[in-house]
C-alpha cells in the first residue's frame, strides 16, 4: 500500500461479542482491536512504512495519520478540517440531532476544544489566566497532602492497583477544586466521566446519557452562583460567569459548556499519564533504579514518559472536500489527529520506540498542536510531577504484580485502567 492509495473498503461490522480481526492495517484498523489496544507502537511502524495515512470503515469510518509532520499539519488546517466535533467516534444522526436526547454539540460541549475561530479564540483567552504555571502552583501543596493521603491508605498492604487506588484519584479531585465544587465527589465524577468517553465510545446512549448528568451538574453549579454569588479569584466557574467579550457576558451554557471540558478532558487523560509511568517503572528496573538515583532526571523523564505514552486521540472533520499530498479527504470524513504515533516517528526521534530518560531533544506533541494545543497543559504537568515523586518518596522499589491481569483503554484515550502493583 502506498500513499497514492485510496484505502476505503466497504464497512466492516463488527461481531457482537467479539471484534472483527484486523487482516490489512491500512485498509481496516481498529483503534479497539485488543492488539491495538494493548500496544498500537508497532501498528504505527508498519503503516509508516506502507501507508503513512490509513483509512478504516470502522467505528463510522475515519483517517489514521502516523507521521508527525502530517499531524502537525493536519492538526493546522482549521476550519478545513473542524473541531467542532472532537471526537473519535461521532454520535449517530438519529441521537445527535434529536432534542429529546439533551445533548449539545458544536463549541457548547466543550469550548475552545470543540469551537474553531472566532469562539475557539476568545473561549481560549478567558481559560488560559487560570491555567499557568503561576495559577497552577497553588495547588501544588494539596496535591502533595492528597496524594500522601492516597499512599497512607494501601502502603502498609504491600500492594495496590495503582490506577483505581492511585492515578484516578488524583485528577478529579484537581478539577473539582479547581472548579471550586465538591471534591468528596471525586468517583462519581470519574464514573460519569468514563461513561461519557471511555465506555461510551461504542455505546452512544450510555455517553448521551452521562453527558447530560455532567450537564445537568454544571447547570445546577452555574445557577447556585447566579443565585448566591462566589468571589471570581475562588473558583473557575465564578471566574468565568464575571467574564466578558467584547463588553458582553458569556452565555450559562457556554460556561456549562467549558466546565464539562475541564472535567471530561481533566480527568481521563492525567489518570492515564501517571498509570501510564507507573506501569512502565514498575516493568523497568533500571529505568526505576535510576530515576531513584538520579533526581536531577525529573524533568526530562516526565516529557519522555509523556512523549512515549501519550494518551490522546482527537477527531477532526472534514468541512469541504481537501486534498493533502496523495489523499483525498471528502467533506465529512473523520481524521483522527494521532498525536501519540506521531510522538513515535524515527524521523523525528531518534530511538522512539524506547524510553530514554536523559532524552534532551523532545518536541513531543503529547498535548497537541496547533490552536487546539491543550489549555490545561501546566496542571496536567504538575499532578503527574507530583503525583510520581511522592509514590518514589514512599515506595521507590515496585513491581508488576500480575502482568496479565493488566487492562489498557482504546479509542480516544489510552491508559491502564486495571494495573495491579507489588511492594514492599
Amino acid at each position: 500500500m502506498t500513499d497514492t492509495a485510496d484505502t476505503r473498503t466497504d464497512p466492516v461490522v463488527d461481531a457482537p461479542a467479539e471484534r472483527c480481526p484486523v487482516h490489512d492495517l491500512a485498509t481496516d484498523y481498529d483503534m479497539f482491536d485488543p492488539d491495538y489496544m494493548r500496544d498500537p507502537v508497532p501498528a504505527w511502524a508498519e503503516l509508516r512504512g506502507t501507508c503513512p495515512i490509513a483509512h478504516t470503515e470502522r467505528n463510522g469510518g475515519s483517517w489514521l495519520p502516523t507521521r508527525y509532520d502530517d499531524v502537525q499539519a493536519m492538526a493546522r488546517m482549521v476550519p478545513s478540517l473542524s473541531s467542532l466535533s472532537p471526537l473519535v467516534i461521532d454520535l449517530p444522526d438519529e441521537i445527535a440531532d434529536d432534542p429529546a436526547t439533551g445533548f449539545f454539540s458544536g463549541y457548547n460541549a466543550g469550548a475552545p476544544i470543540s469551537a474553531d475561530p472566532p469562539v475557539q479564540g476568545w473561549t481560549r483567552r478567558l481559560l488560559l489566566p487560570h491555567f499557568t504555571p503561576k495559577a497552577v502552583e497553588p495547588l501544588r501543596g494539596y496535591t502533595e497532602r492528597l496524594c500522601h493521603e492516597l499512599i497512607d491508605g494501601f502502603i502498609d498492604e504491600g500492594g495496590c492497583d495503582a490506577t483505581a487506588q492511585y492515578a484516578q484519584q488524583i485528577p478529579p479531585r484537581l478539577i473539582a477544586r479547581k472548579l471550586g465544587i465538591d471534591e468528596s465527589r471525586g468517583n462519581q465524577f470519574t464514573e460519569w466521566v468514563r461513561n461519557a468517553g471511555e465506555l461510551g465510545q461504542l455505546d452512544p446512549e450510555l455517553r448521551v446519557r452521562s453527558r447530560k448528568v455532567i450537564r445537568d451538574f454544571f447547570h445546577s453549579e452555574v445557577a447556585d452562583r447566579r443565585a448566591d454569588p462566589k468571589d471570581p479569584k475562588d473558583d473557575l466557574i465564578s471566574a468565568l460567569l464575571e467574564s466578558e467579550v467584547e463588553g458582553e457576558p458569556i452565555t450559562d451554557e457556554m460556561v456549562v459548556g467549558m466546565c464539562n471540558l475541564q472535567l471530561v478532558a481533566g480527568i481521563e487523560t492525567t489518570r492515564s499519564s501517571i498509570g501510564s509511568a507507573l506501569w512502565h517503572l514498575a516493568g523497568h528496573e533500571d529505568d526505576r533504579r535510576r530515576l531513584a538515583a538520579e533526581p536531577d532526571l525529573w524533568d526530562t523523564a516526565l516529557e519522555e514518559l509523556l512523549r512515549f505514552y501519550s494518551p490522546v486521540t482527537m477527531g477532526r472533520n472534514a468541512t469541504e472536500d481537501v486534498d493533502y499530498g496523495d489523499v483525498a479527504f471528502r467533506k465529512g470524513d473523520k481524521i483522527l489527529m494521532n498525536f501519540p504515533g506521531a510522538n513515535h516517528d524515527p524521523e523525528v526521534f531518534d530511538n522512539p520506540d524506547v524510553v530514554v530518560l536523559d532524552r534532551q531533544r523532545n518536541r513531543h506533541i503529547a498535548f497537541g498542536a496547533g490552536i487546539h494545543r491543550c489549555a490545561g497543559s501546566n496542571l496536567a504537568r504538575m499532578e503527574m510531577e507530583v503525583a510520581l515523586m511522592a509514590w518514589f518518596e514512599r515506595i521507590p522499589e515496585f513491581t508488576l504484580s500480575d502482568p496479565d491481569a493488566m487492562v489498557w483503554s482504546g479509542g480516544q484515550i489510552r491508559g491502564p485502567r486495571i494495573l495491579p502493583i507489588a511492594f514492599g
